[in-house]
């Protein structure tokens, strides 16, 4: 698992940009699956078909697409100025490394004010912000134009025995979850078919996933995504890094469907914990719900530390343990979906 999230941490897509990172999604899921191909918008959509005639079919879905930057002007003297592509916290840019993706990658920095200059305590609002990548400005303007992406530097990977850090592990664990699942599948005897989802464009409205599940339409969908971790700063409406699996509840959440994810957990012995969510969830769950005639969904989710940064930490037993869980809830499936109705 540590080395599939690595993997997956190191691409470097930005809402809007997978394109740059879905051939090679699409290639890990293709030894597990029968058919993966991407729709229009972008996203991997992998089908593992059970050989019944008229299947139910189980969507698992994760976003692939990670925050970032895009690129709004080279200046005279070289420097990008820039936007942000999904929630990013600009207070975290200052003297963060970069990566340009122009007509070549080109690495950078993002620099200030020294802070002598500043009036002290004042955040520094992101246009006054610059990457400088240490280039000549004719240089840069001929490897670098408007629009183009910007990502945040990778960071240190393992921390502790347990803990693995890294940027877009919001959600790309979510995907290696999902992939996992795809794997310990792959030679399964089951009674439903299984579409496996990478959705694009998560971070700026859920977009991916409205379409996809429009396509797919499936019989029901499960959602994968993060919910905050505690932190030395943040302990309310978040989740002890390690301590298993969130599970969400609320009138976003199919409760038969959800019931059922519990009852496969406290058979299993997988651990989970439980978040109220009293509307919008915020994560792809939102749009599955009500895509076409309505599709019962769940959603699961892995506790994050440092949510939006380029140092997102989670525990590598509680993806394990997400993964297993939807192992086990698809092999447990009879064929049939009355007991969804209410």
């Amino acid at each position: 698992m540590e080395n599939l999230i690595k993997q997956l941490s190191d691409m470097r897509g930005i809402s809007g940009s997978e394109y740059r990172i879905t051939d090679e999604i699409k290639n890990l899921f293709a030894p597990y699956c029968d058919s993966v191909k991407t729709d229009a918008l972008g996203s991997v959509i992998a089908f593992k078909r059970c050989g019944r005639e008229n299947a139910p079919v189980i969507m698992i879905e994760a976003h692939c697409d990670e925050i970032g930057l895009m690129v709004t002007s080279v200046t005279d003297e070289g420097y990008l100025t820039f936007t942000s592509v999904g929630g990013i916290d600009e207070r975290t840019l200052p003297s963060s490394e970069v990566t340009v993706h122009g007509s070549e990658d080109l690495w950078g920095v993002i620099g200030i004010k020294s802070d002598y200059m500043l009036e002290s305590g004042k955040t520094v609002p992101m246009k006054d912000m610059a990457i400088d990548t240490g280039l000549d400005a004719e240089t840069v303007k001929k490897k670098v134009s408007v629009g183009d992406a910007v990502t945040l530097a990778q960071s240190v990977g393992r921390l502790g025995k347990k803990q693995f850090s890294g940027k877009s592990l919001d959600d790309r664990a979510g995907v290696a979850a999902v992939l996992t699942v795809m794997k310990n599948i792959s030679d399964a005897q089951l009674s439903v078919d299984v579409c496996a989802v990478a959705a694009v464009q998560e971070e700026v409205g859920c977009r991916g996933s409205k379409t996809a599940a429009y396509g797919v339409d499936p019989d029901m969908a499960i959602a994968i995504d993060v919910c905050h971790g505690i932190t030395p700063d943040n302990s309310k409406d978040a989740f002890k890094v390690g301590s298993g699996i969130v599970i969400s509840v609320g009138p976003n959440l199919h409760p038969r469907l959800t019931d059922a994810l519990f009852d496969t957990a406290k058979r299993c012995g997988i651990k989970v914990n439980t978040e109220a969510e009293s509307g919008d969830t915020g994560t792809d769950a939102w749009e599955i719900q009500t895509a076409r005639g309505g599709i019962p969904t769940a959603l699961l989710s892995i506790p994050l530390k440092y949510m939006h940064t380029s140092v997102e930490t989670l525990s590598l037993s509680d993806v394990c343990a997400l993964s297993n869980l939807l192992t086990e809830f698809i092999k447990e499936q009879k064929g049939e979906t009355k007991w969804l109705n209410f």
